[in-house]
């Protein structure tokens, strides 16, 4: 019995330079073919006819057409941009039309949208999410990136080579953000029904460490949070909600007599016999029990 060969599906961009949103959008759409088992191969380049044939364009080619499988935005006028006014590049389009079927739900895939996808995009066209006030700036994936381009010094390396590389990492990325939204999106339901059933919500006790900080953003009485410690195995710890995620203050922090102490020395301040310490910063304190934990939280509210 003859075989019939399998058609490799042809995924193209543009050959030469490349960045995050060329590098992320291939990485959404191997990851999808992946997924159901379709082999692939991926061409750069910028002839007309190869892209013509593509099953896939993104990133070049002058259309945006996702029937097509036509993802480009240099065209004039772009390819729209998110409410948000960030406008979208190839990644940003792919995972309009891939995200939901990829991450699982159209939750993760917006979670995902907002943490990684807009990020990339907004670099792309041009679009400062941050403002530098010092003399350095913060280094991002698309930093990281820029240094997997081949140098001037680098002859033997080539520009398919690297991307190809980035590729691989960015797939990497992307499945462990898809892991995070789809877990984080579970936890949510459990966190806001334990917030729901508090009744001094300024304490939020959860039985395990769920990613709670985004999810209780939205609610104003919760000033700490009790659970099984990450850090320190067989602890219990007590953590401070920020004002906001984007800067470090704490809706209430611990006493600043609590601050950088260990074992006796808190245990003699706070009364806690169990409690373990208490972070110089006043975010985060930690007890050997939940109960100890849940009085370090108390005294907390109360000093």
């Amino acid at each position: 019995m003859i075989m019939k060969k399998t058609k490799k599906l042809k995924l193209v961009t543009h050959d030469g330079s490349f960045h995050a949103d060329d590098i992320f959008a291939c990485a959404t759409l191997s990851l999808l073919l992946e997924k159901d088992n379709k082999p692939f191969t991926i061409i750069r380049t910028r002839d007309e006819e190869i892209i013509a044939g593509a099953d896939y364009v993104f990133d070049v080619g002058g259309v945006y057409d996702e029937k097509l499988n036509r993802f480009d935005h240099h065209q004039p006028g772009g390819a729209g941009k998110r409410d948000n006014n960030i406008e979208y590049s190839s990644f940003g389009l792919i995972w309009k039309k891939f995200g939901e079927e990829l991450s699982g739900s159209g939750k993760a895939s917006e979670i995902i949208d907002k943490k990684l996808v807009a990020p990339v995009d907004a670099h792309d066209n041009g679009f400062d999410l941050v403002t530098n006030i010092y003399e350095v700036s913060t280094y991002s994936i698309q930093h990281f990136f820029y240094s997997m381009s081949p140098t001037w010094r680098e002859e033997n390396v080539t520009d398919d080579e690297m991307f190809l590389k980035c590729v691989q990492m960015a797939k990497d990325i992307l499945s462990r953000e898809i892991v995070q939204a789809r877990d984080l999106v579970l936890a949510e339901e459990v966190v806001i029904l334990t917030y729901k059933e508090t009744e001094d919500k300024r304490v939020i006790i959860l039985d395990k460490h769920y990613p709670y900080e985004s999810i209780l953003q939205d609610y104003p009485e919760p000033l700490f949070v009790v659970c099984p410690s990450r850090m320190i195995k067989n602890k219990w710890s007590v953590k401070a909600l920020r004002e906001d995620l984007k800067i470090f203050k704490n809706r209430k922090d611990f006493p600043k007599s609590w601050g950088g102490l260990k074992s006796d020395e808190l245990q003699k301040i706070t009364g806690v016999s169990d409690a373990v310490f208490c972070h110089k910063n006043l975010f985060l304190a930690v007890a050997k029990s939940k109960e100890g934990a849940i009085k370090l939280a108390k005294l907390a509210i109360l000093g």
